[in-house]
């Protein structure tokens, strides 16, 4: 007999309570849905189900089981929702939320082009630098950058998001390009405020050694493109990641500092609820992001004619 459907008939058994409530549930018979059961038990080498005539119970075997079958009655059908929806239509609205900053720099051109390959599907864009709950807001996929910890999201990787230290060739002139970590304590600095701690800027050396920089800053914002704003002005030196500084660098209004020390990079990262019923629209968008990005994003590369 059919061991996914033994397998089945097995799970609905114990979620109805009964042989006869699993029978209904896949259309047979009370007597063939036992037969399955008991060409399970067959197959494993022992007893699943102790019957009695008005309940069922599972046995010590047949509980842990039961967990395991249930696990993969699910990813089979998930994998057929996959395979029927890789020739679906993507359609509906599809809500994404995404930090000021990087929507505003690198998002529309990704949006449009998913618009364009899908004609049937809307997109509504929030932006916003502070988490937002996806479910509460109504969100379908979130974009985020750092270390997350929310066990009920499932996450994937779409860029390397690498952080780093620059100034304007003016204001180096003037003040002289910091050697050092240390001498960054002698000069202005400009720093993101949602950062977990704005003023403290921790760089490795090529053996891998901490240089940690604490303290008050010249400006602090809320808002990178402020802080690129005062960077290209000569204002200081500033913190972030390279996203935000690709555009300045690229056209010289900006020049890395200490080049030879590097910060801890982070990740940008797809965010959504769940791993099981994701819209076809997400998956979609999802790959369109990791398309456009990857692992050598194009913030990177405008920094370097070479590539």
């Amino acid at each position: 007999m059919d061991r996914l459907t033994g397998m089945g008939l097995f799970v609905a058994a114990v979620d109805e309570g009964s042989l006869a409530a699993a029978a209904r549930r896949f259309g047979i018979s009370a007597a063939m849905a036992g037969k399955y059961v008991a060409a399970l038990e067959s197959q494993v080498g022992a007893r699943l189900l102790q019957r009695t005539t008005r309940r069922l119970a599972l046995t010590d075997i047949g509980h842990g089981y039961y967990l395991r079958c249930k696990s993969i009655l699910e990813a089979v059908d998930e994998a057929n929702r996959e395979a029927s929806a890789s020739h679906g239509t993507v359609r509906g609205i599809l809500r994404v939320a995404a930090p000021v900053t990087f929507g505003a720099l690198h998002l529309g051109d990704v949006v449009a082009r998913f618009l364009n390959e899908h004609p049937e599907a809307n997109v509504e864009v929030v932006l916003g630098d502070r988490y937002v709950d996806l479910l509460d807001s109504g969100i379908d996929v979130a974009l985020r950058i750092g270390k997350l910890t929310d066990p009920a999201l499932v996450t994937r990787r779409i860029a390397r998001c690498r952080m780093m230290l620059c100034a304007s060739p003016a204001f180096l002139r003037r003040h002289g390009a910091p050697r050092t970590p240390a001498a960054l304590a002698r000069v202005e600095r400009l720093a993101f405020s949602d950062a977990v701690s704005p003023g403290d800027w921790t760089l490795y050396d090529t053996k891998g050694r901490a240089h940690t920089l604490d303290g008050p800053c010249r400006l602090v914002s809320n808002n990178m493109q402020i802080l690129v704003a005062a960077a290209v002005a000569g204002s200081g030196i500033a913190y972030g990641p390279s996203f935000a500084f690709g555009d300045a660098l690229a056209r010289g209004a900006l020049v890395a500092v200490l080049p030879r020390y590097r910060a801890a990079d982070l990740d940008l990262q797809a965010v959504y609820p769940s791993s099981r019923h994701i819209p076809l629209r997400v998956r979609r968008f999802v790959d369109s992001l990791v398309e456009a990005f990857g692992d050598d994003p194009p913030w990177d590369r405008a920094r370097d004619p070479a590539k």
